[in-house]
């Protein structure tokens, strides 16, 4: 069954609607920018969920100004003195220069050492540091993926990672893939298993359904204080969960 969604407009707010084979409406409100999107059963007319919208419009409200105060790592431009995050850690980056090749190590527990050739340019520091963090998130989470697999009772899927603006993870049934958000290598590690076990819970449920919200509550039970630590934490520059 078709999920595509549609927009609505209600009290000058536009509202995503997606229809689903689920027997509750859910109504939700993302960051970055109080983004509302709405799962309503395939029963339910567009002038139901006008009304849910509005009924919850004060609710609606706090959460978008709670989105607003929200903190935004500035944008960076990879010279020393510079904070990183890494794993739900802030680091000091020193930038080294004179290197052969770009690499990045833990210096120690506060410090991030950036080798880099002499006279680098901001987009190269860039892309040396981003695939430092791509093989630190790829080298903890196929541990975690396989782990949990096993306890699905399933072969490991395909995953990738990338950079995405809109979730902190996605998962295709058909192709059996799962992409991890690269901004994860950012957070604390259970942040990373809950949103690996949040999508291979997608194998057997497609939807946020009950059925599905039963299964996450099953294995990770402690998976709502995780998300609201993952959503609260501060967001990359880009304005970019579900």
């Amino acid at each position: 069954m078709s999920t595509e969604g549609h927009q609505i407009t209600v009290g000058g707010l536009d509202v995503e609607v997606v229809r689903k084979p689920i027997k509750n409406l859910h109504l939700g409100v993302y960051p970055p920018d109080g983004r509302i999107r709405v799962a309503a059963p395939v029963s339910v007319s567009d002038e139901a969920v006008r009304l849910a919208v509005v009924t919850r419009m004060g609710w609606i409200k706090r959460q978008q100004s709670k989105f607003d105060r929200q903190p935004r790592q500035s944008e960076r431009s990879y010279v020393s003195g510079e904070s990183h995050f890494f794993f739900g850690q802030r680091y000091r980056l020193n930038v080294i220069d004179g290197a052969p090749a770009g690499r990045v190590c833990i210096r120690n527990s506060r410090t991030l050492d950036l080798y880099v050739r002499t006279g680098s340019e901001t987009a190269t520091r860039e892309r040396v540091f981003l695939e430092w963090y791509r093989r630190e998130l790829r080298s903890s989470a196929t541990p975690l993926m396989a782990a949990w697999a096993e306890v699905f009772g399933i072969n490991p899927p395909k995953w990738g990672i990338k950079r995405m603006k809109t979730k902190w993870g996605s998962c295709n049934i058909e192709a059996k893939r799962v992409w991890l958000n690269l901004e994860l290598v950012k957070k604390p590690p259970h942040c990373l298993e809950y949103v690996i076990v949040h999508e291979l819970c997608h194998f057997f449920e497609r939807n946020h359904s009950d059925r599905f919200v039963a299964l996450l509550d099953q294995k990770l039970p402690q998976w709502r204080l995780i998300r609201d630590e993952l959503n609260a934490a501060p967001l990359a520059n880009e304005d970019w969960i579900d």
